[in-house]
């Protein structure tokens, strides 16, 4: 990759411009990174496959219906993705009260205080109208006719996910999938240490960005033990609160090897659409470069736990 950041999975991008996932994955293409894309995205692998040639992951999660797992490897390799991302971290679905509250789903259902939002902003609602159909699109052929019609997202998270996925699990995806592998959701040395063991290519330190386990520690500061115990043995990839390119670099420095972004671009997708993202990581990047010069390193490789002050 041209920098050491790039763009997380997130879920169903289409709810924030109408170009969702396509016009992400065109921007990290342009932009030389990395795009990931949710099992739970508004567009199918095939379309992001289609859709750009740059350097592209798929996140999977285990279903209880295990033969999803082996169609969703086979539809990767079919549509070229260079990586697969096994989440772990949401085997069941956080208290995720907001949601709770406007019953997200997919598609959005329309509700009092649904139709007030699509009134107050009508070029979404006009992009909603008359655009593709909202769905899981991923999953739609997997989906009974009642389920296509609306689908609570925690309440699939809740039915469908496996609560009870182990690590033999995540072998057998290593040698069915023959590429390189990661593993989202490690927050701790032992578990570190067992991704090495099973033979992940590399490990993505998150905690889902703060929406599962209430009060859990932050990627940061459990990178420096991880990195002690398994640095140059796998990739480190920090997940979650990266904001600025000094946040890539304080990352880099603990002992990471890149950081992923997953709000920070959605922000840029609702604002501008794929021109947004691409303006987004432009500015990641630039302050990437613009704060090296500064502390005086030439190579990322300078970048070491002396230039980090920690109180």
């Amino acid at each position: 990759l041209e920098m050491p950041l790039f763009c997380a999975p997130t879920g169903m991008s289409r709810l924030f411009h109408p170009d969702g996932e396509r016009a992400v994955a065109q921007a990290a293409a342009s932009a030389g990174t990395c795009y990931s894309l949710s099992t739970l995205s508004t567009v199918s692998i095939e379309a992001i496959g289609q859709a750009t040639a740059g350097a592209k992951m798929f996140q999977i999660y285990i279903h209880k219906d295990r033969s999803l797992t082996t169609e969703f490897i086979e539809r990767c390799k079919a549509a070229d993705f260079d990586a697969l991302c096994l989440t772990v971290d949401t085997l069941v679905s956080g208290n995720r009260e907001r949601d709770k509250r406007s019953g997200l789903t997919m598609p959005p259902r329309l509700s009092a205080q649904s139709l007030l939002s699509f009134a107050l902003h009508p070029s979404w609602a006009w992009h909603y109208l008359r655009g593709e159909k909202f769905e899981l699109a991923n999953l739609s052929a997997r989906l009974s006719r009642n389920q296509q019609d609306l689908v609570s997202v925690m309440g699939y998270v809740n039915e469908q996910f496996d609560p009870g996925v182990v690590w033999r699990d995540a072998e057998q995806i290593i040698a069915a999938w023959g590429k390189p592998f990661a593993i989202k959701g490690i927050m701790s040395v032992a578990d570190a240490k067992r991704a090495v063991d099973i033979g992940a290519s590399a490990i993505m330190l998150s905690n889902h960005g703060g929406r599962q386990l209430d009060g859990c520690a932050a990627p940061f500061e459990v990178l420096p033990r991880i990195a002690d115990a398994v640095g140059g043995q796998v990739e480190i990839i920090v997940d979650g609160g990266i904001r600025r390119g000094s946040h890539v670099l304080k990352a880099l420095a603990l002992g990471a090897n890149a950081c992923s972004m997953g709000r920070g671009y959605l922000f840029a997708l609702a604002a501008g659409g794929q021109a947004g993202v691409e303006r987004a990581l432009g500015l990641m990047k630039a302050e990437i470069e613009r704060d090296m010069i500064l502390m005086g390193c030439r190579h990322l490789k300078d970048l070491d736990r002396d230039k980090v002050i920690r109180l």
